[in-house]
């Protein structure tokens, strides 16, 4: 059995941000162009598990979209279960090494920047997608903020879309920093 790998599939605008400062994410319907959807359902299919941050998920809920897989939200506030969601506050490197124990497919991480934060502290993350929008939005907040470690990548894909979105496809370097 091979180790299920973590994978960040996200989309920032060009100078890194993930939302504006409230959290609002419109800018990203700019490059809606329908039936289009950047590889999103592609990459589902190779998913079973989603990771992310209360904020995320509460965003998530506003938007009338939902995950079709076994989620996990991090949170210190909510606690429990639902039929596909379960609330977790202990260490994330533990959920993570329970959840490779078991058979599956690879491991979504959706957001928001301080669960990546988190995860690259950690050195969870495997494969990092991230689709550029065209456009400055001046603040916000951050993919990848101050204080988290330097990490390695290795360009697997780029691909530019008609709508001006471009998508980079990074694994871990597989040699060590300064190499």
């Amino acid at each position: 059995m091979s180790q299920r790998q973590v994978n960040l599939f996200i989309a920032m605008s060009l100078d890194g941000y993930i939302a504006k400062e409230d959290g609002d994410l419109g800018f990203l319907a700019m490059v809606d162009n329908p039936p289009e959807d950047y590889g999103y359902e592609k990459f589902n299919e190779t998913v079973d598990t989603v990771i992310i941050g209360r904020k995320t998920y509460e965003k998530v809920l506003t938007l009338d979209w939902h995950y079709a897989h076994k989620c996990y939200v991090l949170s210190s506030s909510l606690t429990g279960h639902t039929e596909h969601v379960e609330f977790y506050n202990g260490p994330v490197k533990d959920l993570f090494a329970n959840i490779r124990q078991k058979e599956g497919k690879d491991i979504y991480c959706d957001g928001g920047a301080e669960v990546i934060t988190q995860l690259l502290k950690e050195d969870l993350v495997d494969n990092l997608t991230i689709s550029v929008i065209p456009t400055l939005l001046g603040s916000g907040i951050r993919l990848f903020p101050d204080g988290r470690p330097e990490l390695r990548l290795q360009l697997v894909s780029s691909q530019a879309y008609p709508t001006g979105l471009v998508q980079l496809c990074y694994k871990r370097a597989e040699s060590p920093l300064g190499m």
